[in-house]
């Protein structure tokens, strides 16, 4: 095959889109698309997640970086979301049969913020209610007839003992040290002295009186605590009385405006009997006023601390006036951002907590609805990924802090009542991430038993180029840019064909692209610009390679300089130019790689240097054993392979993988066997197989260019040019000045299938095929390749037979 015939004409290099056939002027004239485009896989994925009921059905989304899955899985669980009910408020409210483990109320929605409003200030209400009360003329006459009451009882019953003391000549004086007995005669107290001197059967009478009034002193005395009992019983019971005037009186209107909650009419039992049980602690807690010239409003009594118990903690709460599910993105997965978790507050020197520092999580906010959730974020924090797998089994949230989980919790805590969960989780990564917990989670995959996956483009035809050109007119109306004219969406496409490597596709990494509209629209302002044209476009996407190819034109100012040694004028043996390409974030660039080969007799080695010092990755390995396996089964089938050859990457000082310089190391090494130079006016990129074919490799562009950029510093001569497989002709999309070149002569691209054209554009000369006798063509490159092994087979042999030990003489005399 001629050079002619697998040079490739300038139109082959670049797919460009003609705006005329765009059908508008600008992107004003286009009805703006913010749907998805070329996704239909993922989507329908995404809406079979959010419409399925079932538990198991929680979503994984991955595909490439700036594909717009975040935004995209946002907006359809929005959409579905409004199918769903908007789902009920959630309250936590003190226990007070059990205060370290707070009660979950659910109300219909728009209710707690309501209750929560009205618990306030009914607990305001008493704190003013009550104290009055207690002061009003009706509590003080009851309260001093109950102290009356019981002191006329305390009275009468120590006056009835004195009384009857004073009747048996004992008289009961009060000492410092309590109650003392002592006889009297005429009302006079004896002194013992007088009393020893008494007749005997006196002094017993007067002991007899003495011993008895001291019993029933002793009776009266153990009958004041029970006496006191009953009169704080008594004033308990009027308190109580008086109380539950006040809080059943606040507490009806409550009953009344929330009648249909059957939940809030038990907790408005249980807060009855609580309010009426500690009426004391409103005593402390009575309006407050001022003499000055301004009123002072009445105390927000509900907000301290020891009130804190008649409080509602909302949790979560939709507006009545809602009309769909939440749909809540979580940027930070922690546990206490998911779960919720429970504060403290310092009281004392001691931390303490009550049922108001409930704190909600992600799980609370969506619950009903959709959580987007970040999986690599997830994971990275201690306990999330747990937790969250947790709650979906149990299908309840369960508010466990890190310390508790770890047993360091080292303080009273609480532990709420686990809410119900119905939400769907929809967690966006990467492809590996994804096989790694279907690995080595098995949880993983009952969990989230549907996947949704971004693809990176889609084909480009008539159709897809349209709606391209309506999400371009979506993102000029979101972002208030200029209109974009056709020749500039043309462009974006034409941008978007590169950025996919393949002029058949467009990138649905739109990210970039809109990133080089903004960029356009920026330079456009500066110019004056009315409109976003091609230039426009075009500029910003050269400017954005400008900006991350320092490494790239470093590389190239060495080659241009022979600190990196590459030719691009002359002929070598067994030496040629390969391509590599480098990915340093978004930045992609090519240059060339001087590849050579040395041969000698040997028994049948191919050394791959890069290999033998740990450089060369897997891939590049597997490709020299393939060129290996062509040159063994091509040459000399029936006779032992006969060689030592070496390959080496010239000037590599860091790793090689990939196998898309294996056509390039073969042609080094036939060039070597045959003893034929090879051009360096040209460089070589593509894999093969072991029958000799090209195959496509990938980052076509970029070597093209890398080495056209190497060759332009060198000077363009007409003669340079590139090889790359005729499979990858359609990933070409390459930059104006190489197909300028091309076009005018300077600069040549060829499209190979096999070897053997490579061959004979490096060479010169025509690879050579078998004839019918089973020889190469005389004077052909493989012919000589074959002449060369066959003299290292015959060298071989012969070294054999001559190194062989000679058969010892035997003498039978």
């Amino acid at each position: 095959m001629t050079e002619h015939q697998t040079a490739l004409s300038p139109d082959l290099l670049r797919r460009r889109c003609d705006p005329d056939a765009l059908g508008f002027a600008t992107t004003d004239a286009l009805e703006p698309l913010e749907q998805l485009i070329g996704q239909e896989r993922a989507v329908e994925a995404i809406r079979l997640a959010a419409g399925m009921r079932h538990r198991r059905f929680n979503l994984f989304v991955h595909g490439p970086e700036g594909s717009g899955r975040h935004a995209s899985v946002v907006q359809l669980l929005e959409e579905a979301a409004g199918a769903r009910p908007v789902p009920d408020d959630w309250v936590y409210v003190h226990n007070f049969d059990a205060p370290d483990r707070p009660r979950a109320l659910k109300l219909p929605h728009g209710t707690g913020p309501a209750f929560r409003k009205a618990m306030a200030e009914l607990v305001d209400d008493l704190a003013q209610g009550i104290p009055a009360l207690f002061e009003s003329e009706e509590y003080q006459s009851r309260r001093a007839a109950i102290e009356e009451d019981f002191g006329n009882r305390n009275e009468k019953a120590f006056s009835g003992l004195a009384q009857r003391a004073r009747d048996r000549g004992v008289a009961i004086l009060r000492t410092p040290m309590g109650f003392a007995l002592a006889p009297t005669k005429d009302g006079e107290v004896q002194k013992p002295e007088v009393i020893e001197k008494l007749p005997e059967a006196e002094r017993n009478a007067i002991r007899e009186h003495v011993a008895q009034t001291q019993t029933e002193l002793s009776a009266f005395l153990e009958s004041l605590p029970r006496i006191e009992k009953e009169h704080r019983a008594a004033i308990a019971a009027l308190n109580a009385e008086m109380a539950q005037q006040v809080v059943d009186l606040n507490l009806a209107d409550m009953r009344k405006d929330f009648a249909g909650i059957s939940v809030l009419q038990t907790h408005f039992d249980a807060l009855r009997r609580d309010l009426i049980a500690n009426a004391e602690l409103f005593l402390k807690a009575g309006s407050q006023g001022g003499d000055g010239p301004f009123p002072i409003a009445p105390a927000r009594v509900h907000d301290t601390p020891r009130f804190h118990r008649f409080a509602v903690n909302v949790m979560v709460s939709h507006a009545s006036d809602a009309l769909a599910a939440p749909v809540v993105v979580e940027s930070l997965p922690t546990l206490a951002n998911l779960t919720g978790r429970v504060e403290y507050m310092q009281q004392m020197g001691t931390l303490v907590t009550d049922v108001t520092l409930i704190r909600p999580g992600a799980l609370h906010k969506a619950n009903g609805g959709y959580l987007v959730l970040d999986a690599r974020r997830l994971l990275s924090e201690p306990f999330a990924w747990e937790a969250l797998k947790r709650c979906l089994e149990t299908a309840e949230i369960r508010i466990i802090g890190a310390g508790e989980r770890l047993g360091m919790s080292a303080t009273t805590t609480l532990e709420p009542e686990p809410v119900p969960l119905d939400l769907r989780v929809a967690l966006i990564g990467d492809r590996m991430l994804h096989r790694l917990l279907e690995l080595h989670d098995p949880e993983f995959s009952q969990l989230f038993t549907v996947t949704a996956e971004f693809g990176p483009d889609m084909d480009r035809h008539e159709e897809s180029m349209t709606l391209f050109a309506r999400q371009v007119a979506a993102v000029v109306r979101r972002e208030a840019l200029r209109a974009v004219t056709a020749d500039g969406v043309a462009a974006l496409i034409e941008c978007a064909s590169r950025e996919a490597d393949d002029r058949e596709k467009l990138s649905l990494e739109l990210s970039r692209l809109w990133d080089v509209l903004r960029e356009a629209d920026h330079r456009a302002g500066e110019a004056g610009a009315a409109t976003i044209d091609r230039d426009h476009v075009e500029g910003a996407e050269a400017a954005r390679l400008r900006r991350t190819d320092r490494v790239g034109e470093r590389m190239q100012e060495m080659i241009a300089r022979g600190s990196v040694m590459i030719d691009t004028r002359g002929s070598v043996v067994g030496q040629v130019n390969g391509l590599t390409v480098a990915s340093l974030g978004a930045a992609r660039f090519g240059w060339p790689a001087r590849i050579t080969a040395r041969v000698r007799l040997g028994a049948g080695q191919v050394i791959d240097i890069e290999r033998e010092a740990k450089l060369g990755g897997p891939i590049h390995s597997k490709g020299v054993l393939i060129l290996s396996g062509y040159l063994s089964t091509h040459y000399l089938p029936e006779i032992p392979l006969s060689l030592w050859a070496s390959l080496v990457f010239e000037q590599s000082y860091g790793g090689v993988d990939g196998d898309s310089a294996s056509v390039a190391e073969l042609c080094a090494l036939l060039s070597a066997l045959a003893g034929v130079p090879l051009t360096q006016s040209f460089a070589v990129t593509g894999s093969i197989n072991q029958q000799g074919a090209v195959q496509p490799v990938g980052g076509v562009n970029e070597k093209i260019e890398g080495f056209f950029d190497a060759c332009s510093a060198h000077g363009l001569t007409g003669r340079q040019g590139v090889l790359i497989p005729r499979r990858n002709v359609d990933n070409l999309m390459l930059r104006a000045d190489v197909i300028q070149a091309v076009a005018g002569g300077l600069f040549q691209i060829h499209a190979i299938d096999h070897v053997d054209q490579a061959l004979e554009l490096l060479t010169g000369l025509p690879a050579g095929k078998r004839s019918l006798g089973g020889d190469f063509e005389p004077g052909t490159v493989n012919a000589n390749v074959e002449a060369r092994l066959m003299d290292f087979a015959e060298t071989r042999r012969d070294f054999g037979r001559a190194s062989a030990p000679m058969p010892e003489r035997r003498d039978d005399d």
